[in-house]
């Protein structure tokens, strides 16, 4: 009997070693990966100078004298990023709610799955798709010489986060105690206010961390993009072709050396930096949330 307790208590140990050390593994992966941003990408800032590259409005990194401000790349991630999540957000929150809350369990069953296979198309079928549909779409039904736009940018983006933001919003739902939609019916609240009063509330944290993933897949994404947008570095506007910080670095990087390279790295420490502070400030909403 002793050795049986023993036994197990030893097999925990080297579980929960197990567990930290692959924590550990994760927690320096992170941090190997902004020590070499921030190494690669501060140079090139410096030389430049801070003003002119954030604020500059003219990126030509192969002309003479080269250029490099990245405030178009900037504006078009921040209205890019904003737009997809105006239209993705309330679709796909209502979408989690209606499935977790109203739809039968066979609706429930053949939509999750529906929503599974989105979220593992390839991101170039996404811009693929795109390209050969949406964008003549833009091109006829607005009469735009070019349909590869900032709109077009925006409503593919929207549709990629949809998986992310259903799928964690439906679980966080789900795991609501029915206790406290019981005890609100009891008390005179209708179905609908008791899971808009009741219900998302409770799960406000899952559902928030389901808009930050959204959000950071909506951010990151370069392939989709690169092929609706136009790629073209002009500041942002909603029928003109535009670039983002992450196709500005996928389609110069593979050329480029010297300045040219670091300030691609400088792009990437600014979308880093971006990132960083989008995730505080939704930790800090939360935080204020709870305090309430």
């Amino acid at each position: 009997m002793k050795q049986s307790k023993s036994l197990k208590r030893t097999v925990e140990r080297v579980i929960q070693t197990i567990f930290l050390l692959l924590g550990l593994a994760t927690v320096g992966s992170v941090l190997l990966i902004t020590v070499y941003i921030i190494i690669s990408g501060i140079p090139a800032i410096r030389e430049i100078g801070l003003v002119d590259f954030l604020f500059g409005k003219k990126w030509a990194s192969t002309a003479t004298p080269p250029s490099y401000g990245i405030l178009p790349f900037i504006l078009t991630s921040v209205y890019g990023t904003g737009g997809a999540i105006l239209l993705g957000v309330p679709v796909g929150f209502l979408t989690a709610v209606y499935l977790s809350k109203v739809a039968p369990k066979r609706v429930k069953e053949i939509v999750s799955e529906a929503v599974s296979l989105l979220a593992g198309i390839p991101s170039v079928v996404y811009g693929l798709v795109g390209m050969l549909v949406l964008v003549p779409a833009i091109r006829s039904v607005f009469g735009v010489p070019d349909g590869a736009s900032l709109l077009a940018a925006i409503i593919v983006l929207s549709v990629m986060i949809l998986p992310s933001i259903v799928k964690v919003s439906i679980t966080a739902l789900d795991a609501v105690p029915e206790e406290y939609e019981q005890a609100s019916l009891a008390l005179g609240a209708t179905k609908m206010e008791t899971w808009f009063r009741v219900s998302v509330p409770a799960a406000k944290s899952g559902i928030a961390a389901a808009i930050v993933l959204g959000v950071g897949r909506a951010i990151g994404e370069a392939m989709a993009v690169m092929m609706v947008s136009g790629n073209v570095p002009n500041m942002p506007e909603l029928f003109q072709s535009v670039r983002f910080l992450t196709t500005a670095v996928a389609s110069e990087m593979s050329y480029s050396s010297g300045l040219q390279r670091q300030a691609l790295f400088s792009i990437a420490l600014v979308l880093y930096l971006f990132i960083l502070l989008i995730n505080a400030v939704f930790n800090m909403l939360l935080k204020g949330g709870k305090k309430q």
